[in-house]
């Protein structure tokens, strides 16, 4: 996908259709990225933008329990954690934590956080499929790190893949080509998720936008001025509050991984073992800037 714009006269998207491999031109007033992490239409701006590994990749996993209720497994799971359905439980251990919530449909999903050397990637996922061997070790670590009742868990979990985890530094805009195109969501913060803020920030995001681009849609305004002004306004109102975040869901994992703080990494970790409260205290979840609401356009 490649994207030409000159600020006035609006902007064209040269894109290939998979099915056929046929090369297209879509002309448009405003092209909106939405295109995730690895965003191609964020390259063609950010050549040089690289996204930052973590430090660590996530086992995943999604256990569906349809006509089980009653087995053993989902019994013990639901005393060990009683809330599950009204909320997500984090366990931390010694530089690793998992996190387990309930989905609809009889389905428990599980995260396990691993340190680690960045693996490498085949093409743009972030997602790896891993050999049987490499699972079959993984589940028997989860029996040494975690309690019996998510060990099991986990050890019956059908086909879990790996995620690697990445951000990027807050970027130095969301809005470019003379104000044409504007990048949303993942395309605009890559993330990481401890924050629980990824999907948030993408539905702030298009709120934002849509109401900029109404806001100045109005009136008297010159038409080919309407883009440039709306995408102004939505980044000064939104680039600040994403990068804070991005930002805070960073040190929330590296805290909870265990992993220095220093700019380079270094340091004395988190250790949940010995951990203060007041040091605790800076993994709730209200910690986040912007907590109780980021600034809105209305």
């Amino acid at each position: 996908m490649a994207p030409e714009g000159d600020g006035d006269g609006g902007v064209v998207v040269t894109a290939r259709v998979l099915r056929t491999g046929e090369a297209v031109e879509v002309a448009g007033d405003l092209l909106v990225a939405a295109d995730g992490c690895t965003s191609a239409i964020r390259r063609r701006f950010l050549p040089e933008l690289k996204l930052r590994y973590s430090g660590y990749c996530a086992w995943r996993g999604v256990f569906d329990f349809t006509g089980k209720e009653g087995c053993t497994t989902m019994v013990d799971i639901r005393r060990a954690y009683p809330e599950l359905g009204n909320c997500l439980y984090f366990d931390l251990a010694y530089k690793t934590h998992a996190v387990l919530y309930e989905l609809p449909k009889n389905r428990l999903n599980w995260l396990w956080y691993i340190n680690g050397d960045e693996p490498e990637l085949m093409g743009s996922s972030v997602t790896m499929k891993v050999s049987e061997a490499t699972v079959s070790e993984m589940k028997e670590e989860a029996e040494r790190v975690w309690c019996p009742e998510l060990a099991r868990l986990i050890g019956e979990t059908a086909e879990p893949f790996v995620n690697v985890i990445y951000d990027a530094e807050p970027l130095p805009g969301l809005s470019w080509a003379g104000g044409r195109v504007a990048l949303v969501g993942d395309a605009a913060h890559p993330t990481t998720p401890h924050g629980l803020r990824s999907t948030n920030m993408s539905i702030v995001d298009a709120r934002v936008l849509g109401c900029c681009l109404a806001r100045w849609g109005d009136g008297d305004a010159e038409p080919t001025s309407t883009p440039r002004r709306a995408l102004a306004e939505y980044e000064a109102a939104r680039r600040p509050v994403v990068a804070a975040q991005v930002l805070h869901a960073r040190r929330l994992g590296r805290l909870k991984q265990g992993l220095g703080m220093g700019s380079t990494g270094d340091g004395e970790g988190f250790d949940s073992r010995t951990a203060t409260e007041e040091e605790i205290s800076q993994l709730r979840q209200s910690s986040m800037p912007y907590f109780s609401g980021a600034p809105t356009i209305e």
